[in-house]
C-alpha cells in the first residue's frame, strides 16, 4: 500500500521512498513529513513504477532488497529514464555493494541503519547542489544563449538539448526526451505511432515499456507546466502522439 503525506511547506518536488519494511517506511515518511517534505512511500517495485507514472519526484530513497525486483535494476531504470536523484539506503555494506550501487546510478549510498537526521542532511545537500529546493526558475535567454525566434516556429537545438518556444523560452531536455521530440518532429503534425516510438526509444512493447513511455511524456509535459509554457503535444488515444506546431531543428 502506498503511504503519502503532504504539508503546506513542501521542499522540492517531492520525495519517493521505496522500502518493503512497513514499520521503517512509515517512520521515514512521518519524519520527513515533519521536516516539511512532500513524501510518498511505497513498498514494492510495482508501486514504485505506478507512482512515477502519476507524479514527478525530485529524489528517490531506494532500498535495493525489494520482494518483486532487485533495487539495482530500479536504480538503473531511474538513471536511464528520469531526472530523479537516487539515494540508496541498504543493509548491504560491502565495498563491492557500494560500487555496484554507484555504477547503477546512485548519487548517495547510505548503509542501514540510517539516522533520520543524517537522511535529512543528505537530501538537503543533494537538492541544494542540484538547485531543486525551490521551484526551478524560468531560464533566461541570456543564460541559455538562445535568441528569440523571428517566426512563430518552435526550435529544437539538438547540440544543447534545448526545446525553445516561439517566444524564446527554453527548456532543457534529457537524452530520452530529446530522442522522443526528435522522432516526433521528423514528421511535423503527423501522428508518431506508439509502436514506432517504443521501438525507436528502446522500450519493449509490454506493460513495462508502455509505462516507461507514458512516464517520459508525463515528465516532459510537467517541465513545460513549471515554466508556464503551452506545450503542443497531442495524444491520439490508442494510436500515438503528435507535435502540433511548426518547428525548426538545428
Amino acid at each position: 500500500m502506498t503511504t503519502s503525506r503532504t504539508t503546506a511547506n513542501t521542499l522540492g518536488r517531492g520525495i519517493l521512498i521505496v522500502e518493503d519494511d512497513k514499520d521503517l517506511l512509515q517512520s521515514m515518511v512521518d519524519y520527513l513529513t515533519l521536516k516539511g517534505y512532500n513524501v510518498t512511500g511505497v513498498g514494492s517495485a510495482r508501486e514504485f513504477y505506478k507512482s512515477i507514472s502519476e507524479q514527478v519526484y525530485a529524489v528517490v530513497i531506494l532500498d535495493i532488497g525489494l520482494p518483486d525486483q532487485d533495487g539495482i535494476l530500479i536504480a538503473q531504470y531511474i538513471r536511464k529514464n528520469t531526472d530523479m536523484r537516487i539515494i540508496i539506503a541498504s543493509a548491504r555494506a560491502s565495498t563491492n555493494d557500494k560500487i555496484i550501487g554507484r555504477e547503477a546510478g546512485a548519487d548517495i549510498y547510505l548503509v542501514k541503519p540510517v539516522h533520520f537526521q543524517e537522511l535529512v542532511t543528505t537530501i538537503d545537500s543533494l537538492l541544494s547542489r542540484l538547485g531543486e529546493i525551490n521551484q526551478p526558475p524560468k531560464p533566461t535567454l541570456a543564460q541559455l544563449q538562445v535568441a528569440p525566434s523571428n517566426t512563430q516556429s518552435w526550435k529544437l537545438i539538438t547540440k544543447k538539448w534545448l526545446l525553445v518556444s516561439p517566444q524564446g523560452d527554453a527548456v532543457q531536455l534529457t537524452a530520452k526526451e530529446l530522442d522522443f521530440i526528435t522522432i516526433l518532429v521528423s514528421h511535423p503534425h503527423a501522428v508518431g505511432l506508439r509502436l514506432d516510438l517504443l521501438k525507436s526509444l528502446g522500450y519493449l512493447n509490454n506493460e513495462s515499456g508502455n509505462h516507461s513511455l507514458e512516464s517520459l511524456i508525463k515528465r516532459l509535459r510537467y517541465k513545460f507546466t513549471l515554466h508556464h509554457i503551452e506545450f503542443p503535444l497531442q495524444t491520439a488515444h490508442g494510436i500515438g502522439y503528435s507535435f502540433l506546431a511548426d518547428i525548426i531543428v538545428e
